[in-house]
């Protein structure tokens, strides 16, 4: 062969090991990314070209799936009761993509899912109709829907917990929206509500899993636990060392009380029952920030948690001054939580100190119903003795029965909670957040662990109360499922 024909010969050998190194790298390397990739119109349609698969609630679909008016896209998604279920479903939108459930579990849903392979076989093969698997919930309808008619005309969100499995059985926020309104094409109007800069009420965001607020008076329970675990007090019934008044350590201020009540050097007992700020605050200076930082980790704070759907990490404040720690152990400060966190918290105190996972999955099927993954309840940690939980209960169970937790008494059943009035706004110029936890107990044990923040820019100042704006509401949602479980 001579030189020339030689050269060609070798640069065209070049080329072909370059296309096949390319096929090979696009299949191989690349096919996840180009497979998912936001501009493949490929995957956006096959995605809606059959029904998806549904969001189940109680045995029954909360979701559905519509033929679509325009486009090529075949299907659109379908909600029941949507602002209600919201903050669980997320939405699945044809422009917009999805959230929540709707995204994290969208290979289940849309029929993708490598685990549906054998289903998506035997669809090509019969002709039947391919259809997406479902995300069967922990989620209780009557526990959700009696916290979403607590929070109808308010701002806030509620959570509640299984405290023996971590099973949500109840998570509302307000406002909310209508996924369905933003489900198929033509819907740039309804979206465009959903931006807090044109809609201030910000109805898309899921208070009770991604906004932080004051725990306030809620937190005094951790500080309480906190107290017992290191040993700083051991009878709930025992004097404590906190004068009245009491400075704040480099400060020229006095901590004040909310009230004429008898906090100087009162009992855990009787400072819960009335919420005494200059016991809890003085509790949390003596103990330090290192040791109430280990308890309130021990309970969940400065972590995010996975329910599957994120939750934003509450926050202790790792660096703080003396003054500061006093204020943080008793919920102000920068100690900020979530309403899951604090549902976190009342839910290991009524398992008797032991924190199971929260999660609101329990199960994905295919389409014939047949279980593919099924979780099991997992222990988070031990934040407290079983001895020392049962003594913040008996402290909580006073609240509700002697002290300021009173709207939350459901005959016949032991209630245990904690009000809180949480400072907000700078200088607290702004009117305050309400707060409520609180678990229900049988002697079959605690069913029911719920804390419900609510944010009442409408209300008198001197009407805003934990007792009287948020217990209430943790009151029909415990009940709710007290009845089911009767």
């Amino acid at each position: 062969m001579n030189k020339p024909l030689r050269r060609v010969a070798i640069f065209c050998g070049i080329l072909v090991l370059a296309l096949l190194v390319r096929v090979n790298w696009v299949q191989f390397v690349q096919a996840d990314e180009l497979k998912t990739h936001k501009d493949n119109r490929r995957v956006l349609v096959e995605r809606y070209a059959h029904p998806r698969g549904d969001i189940v609630v109680d045995g029954k679909a909360i979701t559905g799936s519509v033929a679509a008016e325009n486009g090529d896209l075949k299907f659109k998604r379908t909600y029941k009761d949507g602002p209600m279920w919201a903050p669980v479903t997320g939405y699945a939108s044809q422009v917009y993509g999805a959230t929540q459930l709707e995204s994290i579990n969208d290979g289940i849903l849309s029929g993708t899912d490598d685990r549906l392979f054998f289903d998506r076989t035997v669809s090509l093969f019969s002709g039947k109709e391919k259809k997406g698997g479902n995300v069967v919930t922990t989620l209780n309808g009557d526990a959700q829907r009696a916290a979403y008619e607590g929070l109808k005309g308010k701002k806030g969100a509620v959570a509640a917990l299984d405290p023996k499995t971590g099973k949500i059985l109840a998570l509302a926020s307000a406002p909310s929206y209508d996924p369905s309104k933003i489900a198929g094409m033509g819907d740039a109007e309804a979206w465009k509500q959903l931006d807090k800069k044109v809609n201030p009420d910000d109805i898309s965001l899921n208070r009770a899993l991604r906004q932080t607020y004051p725990p306030g008076s809620t937190f005094k329970v951790v500080t309480a636990a906190a107290a017992l675990e290191h040993g700083k007090y051991t009878d709930i019934d025992a004097a404590t060392d906190s004068p009245f008044p009491w400075k704040l350590p480099q400060s020229t201020r006095d901590l004040p009380n909310d009230g004429n009540h008898p906090c100087e050097n009162a009992s855990l007992r009787v400072a819960l029952q009335w919420s005494c700020n200059t016991v809890f605050g003085k509790v949390g200076y003596d103990l330090g920030k290192d040791k109430m930082q280990e308890t309130a980790e021990k309970f969940g704070f400065n972590s995010e948690q996975f329910t599957p759907v994120r939750s934003n990490a509450s926050v202790w404040p790792k660096k703080m001054d003396e003054p500061s720690t006093a204020l943080s152990s008793i919920g102000q400060f920068d100690t900020a939580a979530t309403p899951l966190q604090m549902a976190m918290v009342t839910a290991a105190i009524a398992n008797d100190g032991k924190l199971m996972t929260p999660y609101m999955v329990d199960k994905l099927q295919d389409p014939n119903l047949d279980d593919i993954k099924q979780t099991d309840p997992v222990e988070m940690s031990q934040p407290l003795s079983p001895e020392n939980a049962q003594k913040v209960q008996q402290m909580m169970e006073t609240v509700v029965k002697d002290g300021t937790g009173g709207n939350a008494q459901i005959d016949g059943v032991t209630v245990g909670g904690k009000t809180g009035t949480a400072q907000h706004g700078l200088n607290n110029d702004k009117n305050p957040y309400a707060w409520f936890i609180s678990y229900a107990k049988t002697d079959k044990g605690s069913p029911v662990a719920v804390a419900v923040v609510v944010e009442d820019s409408e209300a008198a100042r001197g009407d805003i109360s934990g007792g009287g704006l948020a217990a209430p509401i943790a009151k029909n949602v415990m009940k709710a499922v007290l009845d089911r479980a009767k």
